[in-house]
């Protein structure tokens, strides 16, 4: 999936480029711990003295606030601008900011920030992440340092130090890329059945998915069967939809993947955004998690080294369902007090006993139906959107995170999943068997 929140503001890209330089303050390096969902990253960032979560994308261009969460945060200098992008509509309001102090981990600093506010709240991703997500930054991230992304370790590593950074990429594959309006692009090879075409993709690390590809600017494009209809992603202008199949192969430079997933949107959706010369697609996250990556912006390279997770398969959501987290409620945890009883001199051992019970009340999430994917095995077991989850193959989803939902609706084909739900105030429980819609056919 992606979340598509490109700020296409072009008259504004010289002033910003003096600006929003961020600098290593007295250290040759310094690391920023992160965390990984749905193959997204997801970083702490301090804007003004308020303490956020933003999401890593080098898709986009600026650096833009969706959702504050309740927190205090002080914006300088607002002026009213309008924002598109992927989806359905041609602009949405927004503001900019300029000249904001915004801290990333204990020392990468940059004092004149520029940020785009985007007020509607329709384009708060945190329910579909599961963590408050308050914004996005992208090119002024990487534009100025070397930057080591280690997935395994889940930190990032930002070099002051060229030599200390040849020294760890030593063992990496280098490939070129090119830095055109502030955003990565890569040429690999795409095997769509057995004809090899060098196809231009931007490097997107907003994008959950494996590969994109735009089927209106490929000549003679057809389509993979079997192919599926499918909500695809969000973007400024509303949701994305179109098709998902799979390809023989990708090759990135020497290395090769067999039968990723790909995600092919329509026309309708990407009608108002502004792709450079030759694009053809996009690939994301769930490629780039395969490796320890390396940008050097600057020298338009990146270094690539594979990691234990380069030969996983690449799994679909074989459900159908798209969730949401709605808001957190009340929960009651039993715990069990336990008192300790002399030392059995027999035995030598210590005894324990219960003594009484008491009950911790702790907030927990409320997880959702947000859609459902028609003809796939939750449509045709009678789930439907806005359905309340109890439990899942009897666990309360209370006590799961959205990562770990999703990864029970990948995990198998065959298996069967039992799902508990609360609609109108009635409970029900719904089953059907995972089922994988796409299965590459030779």
């Amino acid at each position: 999936m992606k979340f598509y929140y490109s700020t296409l503001i072009i008259l504004f890209s010289i002033i910003l480029n003096a600006q929003n330089s961020f600098e290593i303050q007295n250290a040759k390096k310094t690391v920023i711990p992160f965390k990984l969902i749905n193959n997204l990253i997801f970083i702490p960032v301090n804007v003004n003295g308020a303490n956020l979560t933003f999401l890593l994308d080098t898709g986009v261009a600026e650096t833009s606030i969706f959702s504050l969460e309740n927190k205090d945060l002080k914006l300088p200098n607002l002026e009213k601008i309008k924002f598109s992008g992927l989806g359905g509509n041609a602009s949405i309001d927004g503001f900019r900011s300029d000249n904001n102090i915004i801290r990333i981990g204990k020392n990468y600093t940059s004092t004149t920030s520029t940020l785009f506010i985007i007020t509607n709240q329709d384009f708060n991703i945190s329910s579909h992440i599961g963590i408050p997500v308050n914004g996005i930054i992208g090119y002024h991230f990487f534009k100025n340092h070397l930057v080591l992304i280690d997935y395994l370790a889940k930190k990032i590593i930002i070099y002051n130090d060229e030599n200390l950074f040849k020294k760890k990429i030593k063992n990496f594959e280098g490939v070129d890329i090119t830095v055109e309006k502030n955003k990565p692009y890569i040429l690999a090879n795409v095997e769509m059945t057995n004809e090899k075409k060098d196809s231009k993709l931007l490097i997107d690390l907003g994008n959950s998915d494996a590969i994109w590809l735009f089927p209106t600017l490929i000549k003679n494009f057809v389509y993979n069967r079997p192919n599926i209809d499918d909500f695809l992603g969000r973007g400024f202008n509303g949701d994305i939809y179109g098709k998902r199949s799979r390809i023989h192969n990708l090759y990135l430079g020497n290395f090769r993947f067999e039968k990723p997933l790909t995600a092919m949107p329509d026309e309708y959706s990407i009608q108002h955004i502004s792709l450079i010369e030759n694009r053809k697609g996009s690939i994301g996250g769930d490629i780039m998690r395969r490796f320890t990556i390396a940008f050097d912006y600057s020298n338009q390279k990146l270094y690539l080294r594979k990691n234990r997770n380069f030969n996983d398969p690449f799994h679909f959501n074989m459900s159908g369902l798209d969730f949401r987290q709605d808001g957190l409620e009340w929960s009651k945890d039993e715990v069990s007090l336990m008192t300790q009883n002399k030392n059995n001199q027999n035995s030598g051992a210590t005894e324990l006993i219960m003594s009484n019970l008491q009950y911790n009340f702790v907030l927990k999430p409320i997880f959702a139906i947000a859609g459902v994917r028609k003809d796939s095995p939750a449509d045709k077991a009678g789930l439907k959107k806005d359905d309340k989850l109890i439990s899942i193959n009897g666990k309360k989803t209370v006590d799961m995170t959205m990562e770990k939902i999703m990864e029970m609706m990948k995990s198998e084909e065959g298996k069967t999943i039992n799902m508990q739900i609360q609609r109108n105030n009635k409970e029900m429980i719904l089953s059907f068997d995972l089922e994988d819609p796409i299965p590459y056919q030779e």
